[in-house]
């Protein structure tokens, strides 16, 4: 800590120094909060706002920010950020739990330690330590900005391993209706409505979604090495939110959310799990002046699982989960440049779980923070944040430094490095659960733990002249009283009865890069190619035995394909064809031979390696209709074994889609 100080200070020092030193601020190329706003309307793709909490131009942003823009988004046609991030990203993974809930792997993090926002906001609720990703629908999303180092510094607990915020489309037409459908095999079926108003001062969007599929079974080699699944449970959702605006002036803005999400999955005929979230907001924004700028929020959030028993009708929840947060940011805008942003939070956490020890637990967090960005020259930017997180449960206060800097030799590259310090608090349910894990072992919480650290350094270069671009990213990860489940014991006074404790690990370190080449053709020929390269050294507990991880480690190489051609056929009809690839290394996992009897010992476990390709095409007819057709799969991989972290996939899938969009002009 006494070093990051010590940063700060002589980073200070050099940026007065650079100041008066280099060219006038008048010549710096910047944007400002209301020139990013009016721009977004227009080319919200190069408009980031997650890695500072400020609009900036993407190529300005003092941290790399990888923007998955609504194009992007259509293209791929993905129903949740699941779908999408496994199209678009290289080194995330989901795989299943024995539920078949999903657990993502992002670059060596585990979705517990990636944060996931909805327009800046934070969501409540786990399902197998991650958020629950059927929620985060792709329906009216404008954009989603994904940040891969760490974002404590200004988003505190849970962003140690990057940040994903998904943002929302502001409606801004006087009419627009939006209706869509899709259907493939075992009865995979998604219907979406939207409808959009707006006069000027007040806007609205109301949004609606309907997704199911049926069980069905797949298929297994004999003696496979590991666990596998033998039946995908069937399931429907359905998710409702509503976004309305009012602006009075163009001082101020009132934002209000309401949303309503619900999944019901039959792993059981006669008793089919429940799952619903009930989450609402509002944000009000003030331009006090024109150099400052205020936002006050509240945001209310509850997730419950329940399971509904059909002879019965009773539906009988064990988990809830409610988050009130309360969320103030001032931003100052300096003539030359500079932006100073400070801000305060509060938030109530409430968890109910009937495998808790106790009917219920609760804690509260407060945190406050400053970040200043500097322009330091026309070349030099640097980014300096400080925050400070108080959690009552354990008595736990954090302090989490980050510096960011970025150096323009010339207009077309950028180079930048920073270093962030991140934090995980332990949660609710890792300090007091306590869980019957289908009679193998108990799951036990343990409220000793302390929060987990981590130190994240990383540099960057991204050059784009014209049509074409590269970027390129390395990054280090060191982890410290990393949170896992210790290797099965037994407890005194227990019997024979194994027990997981979850413990504090000494240290876990990940490293790994990325690059990614984009081109785009007047022919109406475009491509993206992505790599990335992951490496896990495998923590130990305090006795410097090897921990089993309770999820499976990051695959190491990671190839993402897109080719895509568009062409206008007639002066009405547009058509667009894309070819998506994407190719993951194998993986060697250690695992217990027989989980009901560990004196057998460990084993190797060896997941293969799999590529799976999706070819699409999309004719529309004067931008009010779509058809599309694609064929998942294309070249039909099959699994010889459906393990956890396998695709979900039989085969070929052939998939119908049709789009029918209404929009009144002014």
């Amino acid at each position: 800590m006494k070093h990051s100080f010590a940063l700060l200070i002589l980073l200070t020092a050099l940026s007065l120094s650079l100041h008066a030193e280099e060219e006038p601020a008048d010549s710096i190329r910047r944007v400002s909060r209301k020139a990013a706003t009016n721009s977004a309307e227009q080319t919200l793709d190069e408009v980031v706002v997650t890695g500072t909490q400020t609009y900036k131009w993407k190529a300005d942003a003092p941290v790399l920010t990888r923007v998955i823009s609504a194009s992007d988004i259509e293209k791929t046609d993905a129903t949740d950020v699941e779908e999408l991030l496994s199209q678009e990203i290289p080194g995330a993974e989901f795989s299943y739990a024995m539920n078949q809930l999903k657990h993502l792997n992002l670059n060596g993090f585990g979705g517990q330690s990636i944060l996931f926002l909805v327009d800046g906001e934070r969501l409540s609720g786990e399902t197998m330590d991650d958020v629950d990703f059927a929620r985060l629908t792709m329906s009216n999303v404008q954009r989603v900005e994904i940040v891969k180092e760490s974002g404590s510094a200004l988003y505190g607990s849970n962003a140690a391993g990057g940040i994903i915020n998904i943002i929302t489309k502001e409606q801004t037409e006087p009419l627009r209706i939006d209706v869509d459908g899709r259907v493939a095999k075992h009865g995979e079926s998604r219907f979406r409505g939207a409808v959009g108003t707006s006069n000027g001062s007040v806007s609205n969007t109301l949004n609606v979604e309907r997704t199911a599929r049926e069980t069905y079974s797949v298929h297994n080699g004999e003696s496979p090495a590991a666990q596998v699944y033998t039946t995908v449970f069937g399931n429907q959702k359905w998710n409702l939110n509503d976004k309305i605006s009012f602006t009075p002036n163009e001082k101020f803005k009132i934002t209000g959310h309401a949303g309503y999400y619900f999944q019901e999955v039959y792993r059981t005929i006669d008793t089919p799990e429940r799952y619903r979230d009930f989450a609402a907001s509002l944000r009000a924004t003030w331009d006090i002046t024109e150099k400052d700028n205020l936002v006050a929020s509240y945001i209310f959030d509850q997730y419950d699982k329940s399971d509904f028993q059909r002879l019965t009708g009773y539906d009988i929840r064990d988990y809830s989960n409610v988050k009130n947060s309360f969320r103030t940011l001032y931003n100052h805008f300096r003539d030359d440049g500079d932006i100073f942003t400070a801000g305060a939070e509060y938030a109530y956490d409430y968890l109910l779980n009937t495998h808790l020890e106790g009917p219920s637990k609760n804690q509260y967090s407060c945190s406050s923070f400053a970040q200043y960005d500097w322009i330091l020259s026309f070349k030099w930017e640097m980014l300096s944040a400080l925050r400070f997180d108080y959690f009552s449960e354990g008595k736990n206060s954090q302090i989490t430094p980050k510096i960011s800097l970025r150096y323009q030799p010339q207009p077309e590259l950028n180079l930048r490095m920073g270093y962030g310090r991140g934090f995980r608090a332990p949660a609710l349910k890792e300090k007091y659960y306590l869980f019957d894990m289908e009679g193998i072992w108990i799951i036990k919480g343990n409220p000793q733990l302390k929060a987990e650290l981590s130190h994240n350094f990383n540099v960057s270069a991204d050059y784009k002249k014209g049509n074409y671009g590269i970027t390129a990213s390395a990054y280090y990860n060191k982890v410290q009283n990393k949170i896992s489940t210790s290797i099965p014991h037994m407890l005194p006074n227990e019997g024979n009865q194994l027990f997981l404790e979850y413990i504090n690990l000494d240290s876990y370190s990940v490293y790994g890069s990325e690059i990614m080449l984009q081109g785009h053709w007047e022919n109406g020929f475009g491509t993206s190619l992505s790599y990335a390269y992951t490496h896990e050294q495998l923590p130990s507990d305090k006795e410097g035995n090897s921990i089993s991880s309770p999820y499976i480690p990051a695959r190491k190489h990671a190839l993402m394909m897109r080719f895509d051609w568009e062409k206008q056929t007639s002066e009405k009809r547009k058509l667009r064809v894309t070819l998506n690839g994407r190719m993951l290394s194998s993986v060697k996992s250690a695992e217990y031979i027989d989980y009901y009897d560990i004196s057998k010992g460990m084993r190797q476990v060896e997941y293969p390696a799999y590529m799976l390709w999706k070819l699409s095409a999309c004719e529309s007819f004067d931008d009010k209709f779509k058809l599309t057709l694609a064929v998942d799969n294309l070249l039909n991989y099959k699994p010889e074994y459906h393990y956890m972290n396998t695709p979900v996939t039989d085969g070929a899938n052939v998939m119908i889609g049709c789009a029918f969009c209404f929009n009144k002009q002014r």
